[in-house]
């Protein structure tokens, strides 16, 4: 089951951190169509938010069409999200090339902004990258 990490000094609001987080799920197919998500009160006990939080998170997922809530049951995925598995070889290999910026002595957000770039360089007018 998917397991939310909120980070509260990252300046992104919380829901929206379980909305990249789920989505991000789905890229990776960690998460598929008919696996459901963790209630509210399991998120809310693993990470001390507000309940509110997450209902407004699953909302926005229901909104954009990628869950779907059955009264009683839980909240469900409706569908699926990109193409890279998490054993795709491309993830080995930015497995080791984030290894290699960490052991060069970048930081954390010195590796995220230069993925960033290069994401954008690469991947311009394409939406979301």
């Amino acid at each position: 089951m998917l397991e939310y990490r909120i980070d509260r000094r990252s300046g992104i609001a919380t829901y929206v951190q379980i909305v990249q987080q789920t989505k991000q799920a789905l890229r990776l197919g960690l998460l598929e169509p008919g696996d459901k998500l963790p209630t509210a009160r399991e998120v809310v006990e693993a990470t001390a938010i507000n309940p509110n939080t997450v209902l407004k998170a699953y909302r926005e997922l229901e909104r954009e069409g990628l869950v779907e809530a059955k009264r009683g049951l839980g909240t469900f995925i409706r569908k699926s999200l990109g193409s890279a598995p998490a054993e795709s070889p491309l993830h080995g290999e930015l497995a080791d090339w984030a290894r290699r910026a960490r052991d060069a002595g970048l930081e954390r957000d010195d590796v995220a902004a230069l993925f960033t770039s290069v994401l954008e360089q690469h991947f311009e007018g394409d939406g979301e990258a």
